[in-house]
């Protein structure tokens, strides 16, 4: 059986789905389909520590579907804005689970990802899964995946109006 890790960027997806959909992705449906017949080894999602309720019981439900949630403090900076940068982060523990698995999942659309991409391919024969939206995701992060899954309406969760 196919051997997996997957890697969730989630403000990247948040955003860009809000963006492109004024939508949210379904975690539930996006486990279901990149888990189908095949074992994870390992499954992050990497995202941002507020501290407000609601923050909480989305990081419990990635939690019960099958991730270990990774949190960020929010940093304020001098000029009033506000980062929690993840990639370093992202990027160490792609490098370190590539060899486990045989294929890395990482929904993101971060172009800075794609020398890493290049360089697990290369050194652990991995392969690479990328999911984004389209229009929103790097040139060349799709060009360094093996291939590239776009996140559409059957990734989102359905708006109930």
């Amino acid at each position: 059986m196919e051997k997996i890790s997957i890697f969730v960027d989630v403000q990247n997806i948040y955003y860009t789905c809000r963006q492109a959909y004024q939508s949210s992705f379904d975690y539930n449906k996006f486990w279901s389909k990149v888990t189908h017949n095949r074992q994870v080894v390992s499954a992050f999602a990497y995202a941002t520590d507020r501290g407000d309720v609601k923050q909480m019981q989305f990081q419990n439900i990635l939690r019960a579907i099958g991730f270990t949630v990774k949190l960020k403090p929010m940093l304020q900076r001098h000029d009033g804005t506000a980062k929690a940068d993840w990639d370093v982060g992202i990027a160490l523990d792609i490098y370190e689970e590539a060899e486990n698995c045989d294929t890395v999942i990482l929904a993101s659309g971060d172009g800075d990802f794609d020398i890493l991409l290049q360089r697990i391919k290369k050194r652990f024969k991995t392969k690479v899964e990328v999911y984004g939206v389209t229009q929103l995701t790097s040139d060349s992060l799709i060009k360094e995946a093996s291939q590239f899954i776009e996140i559409d309406k059957k990734l989102l969760l359905e708006n109930k109006h």
